[in-house]
């Protein structure tokens, strides 16, 4: 008899839930943010001179110098990178992620969403000068996304929640790489080093299990400096920071002292067992999970919105839109986006369930799918981030940022038509009369 995992099931874990929750109400956040931007870049408040004011903090006579953007794009956005990597973690260790058939049609998906939409990208702009700039063509944003399939509602199934969620996350990884390989130019191999021994160390103690969030996070900053002057994008740090953060369900011995100490405050009700009481039931939560808690909202709520502010902004004049029509930068971008992306992510999905490597939930119609592919289309967070990185002239980026703009705002609209049209329709994805076991209750780690 075959065992299905919380995939194949459709089911949702706990973290998966409030994962999906935060990163719902956050894309409202966003889309005003981008509203905010373009407004204060279109009317004569100095959007570009406020952004490019300089700050400067000095160390000691070791100063690092960036302006404003700089500071969101390279700095706060580690924090951003480091909730998806915690995320990663967390998912392949207990959620969505676990097992090969768990993660194998999701990841074939998310292949197919990030290379077939490069290609598109390229046969419009291969050979010209903004060649170089495909990577913005590749992401999906997961706020957004999953804002928009909170306005599908029930036409979008738990079952396909989970995996697109599962799919961002394989999104995520890859255009994290493409960044640190395709859009790093000179670099410091000492400085670098210095960061990879640095992980190492984190690794190590990762391994006999010692956690210690200030040290963590010392050893943190010293890499996010020494990759900052390695020339490698520092999101990269926040990413591999996020991985070694142990995750793990409550162990029983945890459980225990909890439920013991706590006893002893109902006994003696005083504010040291209080404190006692609390310290015991945080440690048996997993450091992975209690750094989500603090730091996800931050970085749905404030960090992901104050980046679309920073960086949405562009000047829609006659001159700029006139460009942006003409320009293969904009088209490319806008056909990866809308065309690209859901071929590869319906192409890869296919391939795998033909070749019997991954499975999807047997209740899952191919009408909803394709709404979902259509829906991947939405790059924004890490398609700004990408423009900001591939291209140095102002008209380019400008035609990138209406491309990302208007490719965004087509998926929407496709994928709601497509699930408006045809989500109940096209058959299901898997065969059905597969046997499954019925959930098992959930138990604490010995």
């Amino acid at each position: 008899m075959a065992v299905t995992t919380l995939s194949e099931r459709g089911e949702l874990s706990r973290a998966a839930r409030q994962f999906l929750r935060t990163e719902s109400g956050s894309a409202f956040l966003l889309i005003g943010a981008a509203v905010v931007a373009l407004l204060w870049a279109n009317l004569p408040l100095g959007y570009e001179t406020f952004w490019h004011t300089p700050l400067t903090i000095d160390f000691g006579g070791a100063a690092i110098d960036m302006d404003l953007r700089h500071w969101v794009n390279d700095g706060l956005m580690v924090l951003f990178f480091f909730s998806v990597g915690l995320e990663i973690s967390r998912e392949m260790t207990l959620g969505e992620l676990r097992g090969f058939r768990a993660i194998a049609a999701p990841a074939a998906a998310a292949v197919g969403g990030l290379v077939v939409p490069a290609l598109v990208f390229l046969a419009f702009n291969a050979g010209g000068e903004a060649a170089n700039a495909w990577g913005i063509a590749i992401s999906t944003d997961t706020a957004v996304l999953l804002g928009v399939l909170a306005l599908v509602g029930p036409r979008c199934p738990d079952q396909l929640r989970v995996f697109l969620l599962a799919l961002a996350i394989v999104d995520d990884i890859g255009a994290v790489i493409a960044i640190a390989i395709f859009y790093t130019e000179d670099v410091d191999v000492l400085a670098l080093l210095l960061a990879v021994v640095l992980f190492l160390a984190l690794l190590g103690l990762r391994y006999v299990n010692f956690w210690r969030t200030p040290f963590y996070a010392a050893i943190g900053i010293v890499m996010w400096v020494a990759v900052l002057a390695s020339g490698v994008h520092p999101s990269v740090v926040g990413v591999a920071l996020g991985l070694v953060v142990n995750a793990y369900t409550p162990r029983r011995q945890d459980m225990k002292r909890a439920l013991n100490v706590g006893k002893t405050f109902l006994l003696d009700p005083t504010p040291q067992r209080a404190l006692a009481a609390q310290a015991a039931v945080v440690e048996a939560v997993s450091p992975n999970e209690r750094l989500q808690l603090r730091i996800q909202p931050w970085s749905s709520y404030v960090i992901v919105p104050l980046f679309v502010l920073a960086n949405a902004g562009v000047v829609l004049s006659g001159e700029t839109l006139q460009a942006a029509f003409t320009s293969p930068l904009t088209w490319g971008i806008v056909a990866g986006l809308v065309l690209g992306k859901p071929i590869g992510v319906a192409l890869g999905t296919w391939v795998a369930l033909r070749t019997g490597i991954g499975r999807v939930p047997d209740t899952l119609r191919w009408g909803q799918l394709f709404g979902g592919a259509a829906l991947s289309g939405i790059g924004f967070t890490v398609a700004l981030f990408v423009t900001e990185l591939a291209l140095d002239d102002e008209l380019l980026v400008s035609e990138a940022k209406i491309g990302i703009l208007t490719g965004s705002i087509l998926a929407a609209i496709v994928g709601w038509l497509v699930f408006r049209l045809a989500g109940e329709r096209g058959g299901q994805c898997s065969p059905t009369g597969l046997p499954t076991l019925p959930p098992r209750p959930w138990r604490p780690v010995d």
